[in-house]
């Protein structure tokens, strides 16, 4: 089906260079699912083509809205670009009608949650999503953060960055997110902290419905898909991971090649893009469960 962007998005570009179904207007009649992307990742413009990239791979006509909370300061992003093609998400005051709703992660993830300058604004968004959105999708720090907003899952330091590609397996096979999805399928992961499967086990709400004997808790959904939590980024482009792994070296931190990346785990030898399939699956399934929500409505 066809991807609707934010006109002059230079996403669009690429993506039609790659050949996606991006558009600029719906044939008449047609009703697409507005999608909002909440994008708090530092580098807004390869966040928006990631997820730009696997909406576009579904069955539904999706118009993709990208939002911002109000009043913030973008040191990575240029200032043009975010008044260009970004509206501001203020729960106060919104009136924005979504299908489905994103949130991604951000690199706040070893600060306390009180401590990040944004979080009642986004303690308000997330209020005004369970309230007024069918699905929300959180992925990340974003994750752990909804999950102790709403029902207090705290998050705990590792030992070293969990990064790279982890096989998951799914514990609900016949979940409308999982449709498709063979256990043992591939999702990245780059954090620092982790949520554990038994704060999760303490709340009936919360269904775990893929976990990773390397990695952890996966995905965990509420009932009907209303809100889900995403620990990887099934999202990442196929460099992304060796982008990090540069950067970090280059900066003296103490990193490790990402694990189960490179072919035969050699830099040299080359990406081994193996969660591509499984990332379209699983965003074609969640637009799908959107869609589903909202023609019952």
């Amino acid at each position: 089906m066809s991807l609707i962007l934010p006109k002059g998005l230079p996403a669009a570009a690429v993506l039609q260079t790659e050949g996606a179904p991006v558009v600029e207007t719906f044939s008449a009649g047609v009703r697409p699912l507005h999608v909002g992307l909440l994008n708090l990742m530092p580098l807004k413009e390869r966040t928006e083509l990631d997820f730009a990239r696997v909406l576009s791979a579904g069955q539904q006509d999706v118009r993709l809205a990208l939002l911002k909370l109000p009043g913030q300061a973008y040191h990575h992003t240029p200032q043009e670009h975010m008044d260009a093609f970004y509206a501001d998400l203020d729960p106060a005051g919104s009136s924005l009608a979504l299908d489905g709703l994103v949130v991604t992660g951000a690199p706040v993830e070893q600060m306390p949650f009180e401590e990040v300058r944004y979080w009642e604004l986004l303690c308000g968004v997330m209020d005004w999503a369970r309230a007024q959105v069918p699905s929300t999708l959180y992925i990340c720090w974003g994750a752990q953060a909804a999950l102790y907003h709403f029902y207090g899952v705290p998050k705990y330091p590792l030992p070293a960055k969990r990064f790279g590609i982890f096989q998951q397996d799914v514990r609900r096979p016949l979940h409308p997110l999982l449709a498709g999805l063979s256990s043992g399928f591939a999702m990245p992961h780059s954090r620092h902290t982790e949520v554990r499967q038994a704060d999760i086990d303490r709340h009936a709400a919360l269904r775990t419905l893929v976990s990773g004997r390397e990695s952890g808790v996966g995905i965990v959904a509420t009932a009907g898909s209303h809100e889900v939590f995403v620990t990887g980024h099934l999202e990442y482009a196929p460099d992304t991971l060796h982008k990090e792994y540069v950067r970090d070296l280059e900066a003296g931190k103490p990193i490790q090649p990402p694990s189960h990346y490179y072919v035969d785990n050699r830099p040299e030898a080359g990406i081994d893009y193996s969660w591509a399939e499984s990332a379209r699956t699983f965003y074609r399934n969640w637009l799908d469960v959107c869609a589903g929500i909202v023609a019952d409505r």
